[in-house]
């Protein structure tokens, strides 16, 4: 069975991303039956700001922080990526979590939903090419959510309640169809001792 992590990148309080990775998970629970997803809250894991002696690349993890995000991570055979915009890119907690690790992250592919004031589309712009040198290959088709748009709320310092555009729903569809059939066709260049 195939299994897609919901990659929730914002820690911040109060964030909006809680409410899209849920929408994600809600949409992607009606698609294929032999396709699991589940959210994976960065939150959750409580990475400090890299903290590893070895680089990424050597799979050499001292800490127990690590190794539970490695074994996390390890087991998805793709994901979505639900991330913010913060000053043009990618948060900061998201850009950790992907430096921690390296193996466990190839030749699975990813599909964003991203939102923000501009739709969160330069971050995705960055998530792509880190995910390239993650050896994570990427689908075109993405969801791009306006906070004008797709959240009701009386003022942009609240973090409102996450009402998408019905275009918004079709388009998850494809990327969710598009993440399914690269990572069944990308299957045999994944490690298996690795899960």
């Amino acid at each position: 069975m195939t299994k897609i992590g919901i990659i929730l990148g914002s820690t911040r309080p109060g964030r909006r991303g809680q409410q899209v990775a849920e929408w994600v998970a809600e949409v992607a629970a009606k698609q294929q039956d032999d396709v699991t997803y589940e959210i994976v809250d960065v939150a959750d894991f409580d990475l400090p700001l890299l903290d590893e002696e070895h680089p990424a690349l050597f799979g050499k993890y001292g800490k127990d922080h690590t190794r539970r995000w490695a074994q996390t991570i390890a087991s998805y055979d793709g994901f979505v990526f639900v991330t913010a915009e913060y000053n043009h890119s990618v948060p900061g907690a998201l850009k950790n979590a992907l430096d921690y690790l390296f193996a466990e992250w190839h030749h699975k592919p990813a599909g964003f939903v991203s939102y923000g004031l501009h739709g969160g589309t330069r971050a995705v712009e960055h998530l792509r090419l880190i995910l390239a040198e993650l050896k994570v290959p990427t689908v075109r088709t993405q969801v791009v959510l306006s906070i004008f748009n797709d959240f009701t709320m009386s003022a942009p310092t609240e973090t409102g309640s996450f009402t998408p555009g019905a275009h918004n729903e079709p388009t998850l569809v494809t990327m969710l169809g598009e993440i399914v059939a690269w990572s069944t066709a990308l299957e045999s260049l994944r490690s298996p001792a690795l899960v």
